[in-house]
């Protein structure tokens, strides 16, 4: 062999370029490289074969027709099994077939863009910010214009969001998922006609929401014998299963909505896109009656920390959420159970029903609330001012009852990891479980006031709405973090890079 493999050997992420063009003859180019490219091309994410390879994946960046160009210098000559990677063939799996049509019928119909285009869907909301104006379009896979765009950027799931994977599109329950398209307006300074630029989108299934009244209590046999009734057999009770029947208007079940899917692309990343994008799918559903809960699927850390600082400032309109509070003349138990009145249960469990979200969110979130709340001498913080008063006692107490509150949760999370281990060192895992947890709200909360002071600075806003009904003006727009440790691996499907990150999900 003249050459060693390594000369023969690049880098998948290195030589695959994606670029944005947009429409008209003097088109602006953006180009960025991909996140991943082990979905494709392997754990390595290398591609044997070719010298100088450049793999270019261009997209008018309106409808996103994608045009593919691979070039090379030159090509490893095939010598046994060791033969060059058909990257065209690899490819032609996760792109549709007007992708490898020739590069100058895509540039000429990039030349001649329609004026009358608009994204698929319907238009949901618009908004402007120092970037510029951004529209929210929304449409169903039953609807072949949105089948279309989506068969065109679902290469971008895995190339951007690791463990992405793509939809299926052709199936049968394709009409159960809705997308939200996230696209800039701008005018052509050629012809001052307006003008769209894909910038990311969003998916969200809908599943059937089952919930069962409680079981009746077993029926006592007249042999004064009690044996369990069939009632009372082990129900398997499966909440997430796709909708409909032929018979059945799947529209007007009772559903959990679940978003599955969340990219912005990197031109457009670090605007607090996603923020805007995730308050109106929120929003969306919100305010869709056969919707009981709103869910994600499998998130990362970084669209988490984006969830729970927009849930906790939606919750925050909620006069009903605000007058949740620890009341404090609960008494403190040195043995047995937590106490069942820290807080009034019934009263937070009616907000989480309102708002529509997951039992395990709503209470990360209130719990990060009501550390808010706390006396300043005992609230846990980050470790920049360690100086802090003399905590009275109504404030230890308030702390006390708060982190009781805290463990309980984390321990019914976390109950077969820490049944596993001796009461010692059960008591010592929690301690440190809860102390990691401290850290990250006050990390959240100090998050969240940066973003506000710098939207304040700039002079942008947001409308958040709950309910569908009231509205209020806040100052901004918007694992779970890992209650038990890091112990549970979690699957990232969502990908956004919050502003205050400094690199992508």
């Amino acid at each position: 062999m003249a050459d060693d493999d390594g000369a023969w050997t690049a880098s998948a992420n290195e030589a695959f370029v994606i670029s944005l063009v947009a429409p008209g003859s003097n088109g602006k180019e953006s180009k960025f490289h991909p996140r991943f490219t082990y979905p494709i091309f392997g754990e390595e994410e290398e591609i044997f074969g070719y010298q100088d390879l450049q793999i270019n994946l261009r997209y008018n960046a309106t409808d996103m027709r994608p045009n593919l160009q691979i070039k090379f210098s030159k090509q490893f000559p095939a010598i046994g099994d060791a033969e060059p990677l058909d990257i065209k063939e690899v490819l032609s799996e996760f792109l549709p077939e007007v992708a490898f049509q020739p590069l100058k019928d895509w540039k000429s119909e990039l030349a001649k863009p329609r004026d009358d285009w608009t994204p698929p869907g319907e238009l949901l909301t618009s908004f402007t910010n120092k970037a510029g104006r951004f529209e929210v379009w929304k449409g169903t896979l039953s609807d072949p214009a949105v089948k279309q765009l989506v068969k065109r950027i679902q290469i971008l799931v895995p190339l951007f969001i690791e463990g992405g994977t793509a939809i299926n599109v052709d199936d049968k329950d394709a009409g159960h998922w809705t997308v939200f398209f996230l696209y800039q307006k701008k005018t052509d300074p050629s012809n001052k006609k307006p003008t769209y630029i894909f910038a990311g989108y969003s998916t969200v299934y809908r599943f059937f929401f089952l919930h069962l009244p409680p079981t009746p209590p077993t029926t006592p046999l007249s042999d004064n014998t009690s044996s369990p009734s069939p009632i009372n057999d082990p129900i398997v009770i499966k909440e997430d299963f796709p909708l409909g029947t032929p018979t059945v208007d799947i529209t007007t079940l009772p559903c959990r909505s679940r978003i599955s899917q969340f990219l912005i692309l990197p031109p457009f990343q670090h605007l607090s896109l996603g923020s805007r994008l995730y308050h109106t799918v929120y929003q969306t559903y919100l305010s869709h009656p056969p919707t009981k809960e709103i869910t994600v699927e499998d998130p990362n850390e970084a669209f988490d920390d984006m969830r729970d600082i927009n849930d906790l400032r939606c919750l925050r309109s909620l006069p009903s959420f605000q007058a949740l509070q620890i009341n404090t003349s609960t008494p403190i138990p040195k043995t047995g159970p937590v106490p069942k009145n820290i807080i009034d249960e019934a009263a937070a469990e009616k907000v989480r029903k309102e708002a529509k979200i997951t039992k395990r969110q709503f209470y990360r979130v209130l719990e990060m609330q009501l550390m808010s709340r706390l006396g300043e001498s005992v609230r846990p913080g980050i470790g920049l001012d360690e100086s802090k008063k003399v905590a009275t006692a109504t404030e230890r107490k308030e702390y006390a009852l708060w982190k009781l509150m805290l463990k309980k949760r984390l321990y019914v999370h976390n109950r077969d990891a820490l049944g596993q281990l001796q009461l010692e060192e059960r008591v010592e895992k929690l301690g440190e479980v809860v102390k990691g947890v401290e850290f990250d709200y006050a990390r959240l909360l100090v998050k969240m006031e940066d973003q506000e002071q710098k939207l304040r600075e700039e002079g942008e806003g947001v409308v958040v709405v709950m309910n569908g009904k009231g509205k209020r003006k806040s100052t901004t727009e918007g694992v779970d973090n890992d209650d038990n440790g890091g112990s549970v691996r979690k699957k990232a499907r969502v990908e956004e890079e919050e502003e205050e990150e400094e690199e992508e999900e």
